[in-house]
């Protein structure tokens, strides 16, 4: 019997572009994700650099982007959170007694930015889950377990009854190898507002 809800937050409530932010670095230069930008970008999201050696580290590999370029670059896989989901969320909230909790793998200029377009609207996102997991407050990310055991064993869940949620199949492979059941969301053909249909 599932008793708790894992969401990831990208693709699962706000809608991303992952060309976007590719594209928009092309312009000063990227091509590809090197071994040295893989592990610039998992260290951000981890949170193990701030942003500050982040853009100045990202700014050495591309001298030919200001800082704001760089950020401009970096939020533009950012879109919309559509107000349908969150209605969504807090209905099924006040509906059911699931407990719920958000998992994401994120960074600190990502979250100021959906802050700043979301308004007060992040705020009541917030409010419906009983914790918020930021990867880069945690110094862990998805797709390793001990990022999903941190969760479970901080809010005594037991994994068999757990429900995670995620648009990455790497993710919910390591959340169903510990015992979870997963719902791996397909983008653009499923939406989070089917959930019960996935209980």
């Amino acid at each position: 019997m599932i008793k708790n809800i894992i969401f990831d937050f990208g693709d699962i409530f706000i809608n991303l572009d992952k060309t976007a932010t590719p594209k928009a670095m092309s312009e000063f230069g990227f091509t590809e994700i090197t071994p040295s930008l893989d592990h610039l970008f998992k260290a951000y999201e981890k949170g193990t650099i701030s942003t500050d050696v982040f853009l100045q580290e990202t700014g050495a590999i591309f001298p030919n982007a200001s800082k704001t370029d760089l950020i401009d670059a970096w939020n533009a896989i950012l879109k919309d959170f559509p107000e349908y989901r969150l209605k969504f969320l807090q209905e099924f909230k006040k509906q059911h007694n699931y407990r719920l909790f958000l998992l994401s793998n994120t960074n600190d200029l990502h979250i100021e930015e959906v802050k700043k377009q979301m308004g007060n609207a992040y705020t009541e996102f917030q409010n419906c889950f009983e914790v918020f997991y930021l990867s880069y407050n945690m110094g862990k990310r998805k797709p390793d377990a001990d990022i999903f055991e941190q969760v479970l064993q901080e809010n005594n869940l037991i994994a068999e009854e757990t429900f995670f949620i995620d648009d990455t199949q790497e993710n919910t492979d390591t959340a169903a190898k510990l015992g979870m059941k997963t719902w791996n969301l397909l983008v653009g053909k499923e939406d989070i507002i089917d959930l019960k249909k996935h209980l």
